[in-house]
C-alpha cells in the first residue's frame, strides 16, 4: 500500500508529520493493505487567514482499492492530529462497508458466474 501527504500552503509539511500520519494511516487500514493500491492524504487549514477558531483542520483520504472507483472520507477538528484520527476511522468504516456490500451481492447473486457459464463439451475418445 503506497501512501502519498499532500499539505496545504499553511501546513508545514515537514518529515516528522508525515511519518506520524503514515503510521496513522498504515494502521488503520493495514487488514485491507492487499486491497488496497494507493491512499492519498491532503491535509490542510480552512481558515488559516483568520487565525483560531474550531475545527479548522482539515484531513481528506482516498484510497485506492483494486477494481473499484476510489473512496474518499473528509474530517475535520480542532488539530491535525485528532483530524487525521477521524479521517482514518471513517475510510475504514467505509471500507469495511463496501467490502462488506460487495461480498454481499457475490453471495446473492441469481445469475450463475460467467466463468462457468462457458461450458466445454468433452467429446468421448471415440469421436475426436
Amino acid at each position: 500500500m503506497q501512501i502519498q501527504i499532500h499539505t496545504g500552503h499553511n501546513i508545514e509539511g515537514h518529515e516528522a508529520l508525515a511519518t506520524q500520519v503514515s503510521s496513522v494511516v498504515t494502521e488503520s487500514l493495514s487488514r485491507f493493505s492487499d486491497r488496497i493500491t494507493h491512499v492519498d492524504v491532503h491535509l490542510s487549514d480552512v481558515n488559516s487567514d483568520k487565525k483560531g477558531g474550531d475545527n479548522d483542520m482539515r484531513c481528506v483520504i482516498e484510497a485506492r482499492l483494486e477494481g473499484l472507483q476510489p473512496l474518499a472520507v473528509t474530517n475535520q477538528a480542532a488539530t491535525l492530529d485528532q483530524s487525521v484520527d477521524g479521517a482514518a476511522e471513517k475510510m475504514t468504516h467505509l471500507i469495511e462497508h463496501t467490502i462488506g456490500r460487495l461480498e454481499h451481492q457475490a453471495n446473492h447473486r441469481t445469475d450463475p458466474p460467467l466463468s462457468s457459464s462457458i461450458n466445454t463439451i468433452d467429446f468421448p475418445r471415440s469421436q475426436r
